[in-house]
């Protein structure tokens, strides 16, 4: 394998489209670092994992020996992003806007190598443009094009509103590529639209167009919907080493290798080797362990990641839990399950009375957590160790 094929196969991992795939080959094949650019709307700054699956891609390009550029959107951050929105979306004032940008600084920098990272604020060439300027940008897209956007067209469809100024986000985000002569640029699925303005805008002017990369959303702790925080499947990057290590040492199986696919930094042919090891009969226990021990340590320590595994291991050891936890999914059409139900499909119960008695005598758990509600329901989406007596447990995944 040469070279740019290493360099083209850990760009391309865990990515979702390329555009264009040839493109991005030719400018790596001329030897001088890329300007690889992402836009953060500093509207939300506490980071999650999913959050940091391109800030690790960025990550990427910085080993590889390319400028990787920060773009805080502190000009556009005040209009407001309209991605997938099903209303005009409030605008942040300045002042939230600088302080959400700090947050952001002070967590990338965990991944990100500070000094190899050009921080930028696009209001430094977009307060300059004038209005006049403006309206020379709005001239070179059409009112027609826009509306291909998808959450566009189904408000215009909708009779919902759009205002004038969201129109201006997309232009704004497509210019500050042609401002800072970027070779590429990283984004959401969900950004597809707006970075492709930034390619057609650089050709406008004169420009070589950037490639395209977009990223995947990754699933949160259920491994079935996006990881978030209002559905609480989510790792935050500053919780506690332990909590941390609990939750990701919760996930399925087949959901580890996704993570390692957006999250580790570990390279494609130490995946694969880790992948025939465990065909070969390796416990997958112990290569989540390697996982979680990656992840703790870039947003703690490496003395964090050990004692959050020796805590681990000491709880089974206890009888807390056993080590290998049978898993199940309860298929439930979207309607979510009761607690006694799911613990007899488990097989922890032998019927729905058996579990309502446990309940009653406190005898049954949720992740460690004893259970009172006779009545509780499991939603769609939930993923956790349900636990009967000292001896019986059961990981349940609920669709």
């Amino acid at each position: 394998m040469t070279d740019l094929d290493a360099a083209v196969g850990l760009i391309a991992r865990g990515t979702d489209e390329i555009t264009k795939l040839e493109e991005l080959e030719e400018r790596l094949e001329l030897g001088r670092p890329l300007r690889v650019k992402v836009g953060f709307d500093p509207s939300a700054p506490d980071l999650h994992l999913g959050h940091t699956v391109i800030i690790n891609k960025m990550r990427q390009f910085q080993d590889l020996g390319h400028t990787v550029i920060f773009l805080i959107g502190d000009f556009t951050g005040m209009i407001g992003d309209p991605t997938g929105k099903s209303a005009t979306r409030k605008a942040l004032t300045p002042e939230q806007v600088q302080e959400n940008a700090q947050t952001y600084a002070r967590q990338v920098y965990k991944i990100l190598d500070e000094e190899r990272t050009e921080v930028r604020f696009n209001s430094e060439w977009l307060n300059a443009l004038g209005s006049a300027g403006m309206i020379r940008l709005a001239a070179k897209y059409t009112v027609a094009r826009m509306l291909e956007r998808d959450d566009f067209e189904t408000r215009y469809k909708n009779n919902q509103p759009i205002a004038i100024h969201e129109f201006l986000y997309p232009l704004a985000q497509g210019y500050d590529s042609v401002e800072l002569r970027c070779d590429v640029e990283m984004g959401g699925t969900d950004q597809k639209f707006n970075l492709h303005v930034g390619r057609q805008l650089q050709q406008h002017y004169g420009q070589p167009p950037q490639v395209i990369i977009t990223l995947p959303l990754l699933e949160g702790l259920d491994g079935v919907q996006k990881m978030s925080k209002s559905l609480d499947n989510y790792v935050g990057i500053t919780e506690p080493p332990g909590e941390m290590f609990g939750k990701l040492m919760s996930i399925s199986d087949e959901l580890m290798w996704r993570y390692y696919d957006l999250l580790s930094f570990r390279g494609n042919a130490e995946i694969a080797a880790l992948k025939a090891e465990v065909a070969d009969g390796l416990n997958p226990r112990d290569v989540k362990f390697l996982l979680c021990e990656e992840i703790i340590e870039r947003f703690h320590s490496r003395e964090d990641a050990v004692a959050a595994r020796e805590e681990f291991i000491a709880r089974f050891r206890q009888g807390e839990m056993p080590e290998d936890i049978p898993e199940k999914t309860l298929e439930t059409g979207g309607d979510g399950i009761g607690i006694a139900a799911a613990l007899s499909k488990c097989g922890l119960t032998s019927s729905n009375s058996e579990a309502f008695r446990m309940i009653q005598q406190g005898g049954v758990r949720i992740d460690g957590e004893k259970v009172d509600d006779r009545t509780l329901q499991l939603p769609p989406g939930f993923s956790g160790v349900l636990q009967v007596g000292k001896r019986k447990f059961c990981k349940a995944t609920i669709k």
